[in-house]
């Protein structure tokens, strides 16, 4: 897992855009059809318990964990027999407000068992009052870590060919900042590692949880939501409110920067959105993160949003493990409360069309999935990609944002070059907070079809047959 973490080869979550997946040329239809069937497989296998396949996938999980949901109605004394039959321990019931608010009566119980958690998904098959048996999934981040920035022209991902001729492959972020009439103060949830909200390019653009901000730091859940002081978020893989821990936050910051970096500052860099507030739910720590923690975090930023609070997208700069109905439930739970939520495709080079990428292959409408290209334009040569199950492109490799770093035993205010899908996807992200804060009362399904529109305005050779759009991202008319 640290091997992973340094070189930025694993996984993390991704994608969101204008344009439906079900918005595919009819003669696209038989493809879509294998898309279909192969961003299944997973899940049927760990229906099927087909215990040697899913042993050989390759896939990251806990070992002795599963997530289990009943079905509706189950009582208390059926649930308790069932967790005894498998000869398993609740370590936690995950009942999120957002499940309950849904209608959800029974939430999704994490066992502890004995065996391997294959083995017991099997035995679960067999009990009538278990609706799914499932691995806990371990996620990692997209990203390659890479070895100052708009001025000098390293900044490359938000410029056009109208702002800077021989940049012709950016975002176009440095034109709509021009004429953007930005008016709606809008917010970012980062589903990440935890960021420096304090960092001197991101301070101004920190977001605080309304519930809690008037009265910060008294011991007392304000707002009501299950969390105590979430002033700047919540870190589910540490269960406290203190979703900043050092430099090793640095993919979360690094995604923070181009999502939301303060511009016109005079120094470091700029993020594609001006008038933005981040907020941050932490759930991969040292070791990555867990399918449990992710779902507490999807579900934390949908319950924000049913509280009041302007939740534009999330950023989802992570990936790994198989197919997860229980992610996929909090998904839709994000869909319902009009939450976009961006994924990044992937670093393997592979085509998610053949083999899914989750959590970015969810088949929902909030979902959008987003490729990595470079400043000449090509698809990059890490980036996962797909017809029918990736969006968009979006400046990916060589992109230089916000870290936190160690000095003399202090952190301070940093900047580096990554590489990746998780480059790529705060783009989009940000685009999506730039749309919004001029067009206040767009929906989410709207934010998502101006920008996959755009794109299929800015067709890109390197894209062509390679995602839904065939083009890349482009706010330059936002």
């Amino acid at each position: 897992m640290q091997q992973i973490k340094f070189l930025l080869t694993g996984s993390f979550l991704l994608f969101l855009i204008a344009c439906s997946k079900e918005q595919i040329l009819s003669s696209d239809l038989e493809n879509a059809s294998a898309n279909k069937t192969a961003a299944t497989a997973q899940q049927q296998l760990v229906a099927n318990a087909n215990l040697e396949m899913l042993s050989n996938a390759n896939l990251e999980m806990v070992p002795n964990e599963l997530l289990v949901k009943f079905k509706k109605g189950t009582n208390v004394g059926a649930r308790t027999k069932a967790i005894t039959l498998l000869n398993a321990q609740i370590q936690e019931h995950l009942y999120t407000s957002a499940m309950k608010r849904s209608g959800d009566d029974q939430g999704v119980f994490l066992l502890r068992v004995n065996v391997n958690a294959l083995e017991a998904i099997a035995k679960a098959k067999g009990l009538g009052d278990i609706a799914y048996a499932e691995p806990n999934w371990v996620y990692q981040h997209h990203a390659i870590y890479d070895d100052t920035y708009y001025n000098n022209g390293s900044l490359w991902g938000m410029y056009s060919i109208i702002s800077s001729p021989a940049n012709q492959y950016g975002s176009g972020a440095a034109i709509a900042w021009k004429s953007s009439t930005e008016r709606s103060e809008v917010y970012i949830g980062i589903i990440d590692e935890g960021y420096m909200f304090n960092h001197a390019d991101l301070l101004a653009n920190a977001g605080k949880n309304p519930g809690e901000s008037l009265n910060p730091n008294d011991g007392i859940d304000n707002d009501g939501n299950g969390h105590i002081d979430d002033v700047n978020g919540w870190d589910f893989d540490g269960n406290n409110k203190t979703v900043f821990d050092g430099v090793g936050d640095d993919h979360g910051t690094h995604v923070a920067g181009t999502i939301g970096a303060v511009g016109g500052n005079g120094i470091g860099v700029a993020g594609v959105a001006l008038n933005v507030k981040l907020l941050n739910a932490k759930f991969l720590g040292s070791r990555g993160g867990t399918t449990a923690n992710a779902i507490k975090a999807v579900d934390y930023f949908t319950d924000l949003k049913n509280k009041g609070i302007n939740i534009i997208a999330t950023n989802n700069s992570w990936g790994g493990g198989g197919y997860s109905q229980a992610l996929y439930d909090a998904i839709s739970r994000a869909n319902n409360g009009g939450v976009l939520f961006i994924a990044a495709a992937g670093n393997s080079g592979t085509n998610n069309d053949v083999t899914p990428s989750y959590p970015s292959n969810y088949d929902l409408p909030n979902v959008i999935a987003v490729a990595s290209i470079t400043s000449t334009g090509g698809l990059s040569s890490f980036s996962q990609y797909g017809l029918t199950s990736v969006d968009l492109g979006a400046p990916g490799s060589g992109i230089w944002s916000t870290v936190p770093k160690s000095s003399k035993g202090a952190i301070i205010s940093g900047y580096a070059s990554y590489n990746g899908t998780s480059m790529a996807t705060p783009h989009v992200t940000g685009a999506a907070a730039l749309y919004a804060s001029s067009h206040p009362d767009a929906k989410a399904a709207e934010i998502k079809a101006a920008i996959l529109e755009a794109a299929r305005f800015t067709p890109t050779t390197s894209l062509n047959g390679k995602c839904v759009t065939g083009g890349r991202l482009n706010v330059s008319t936002f």
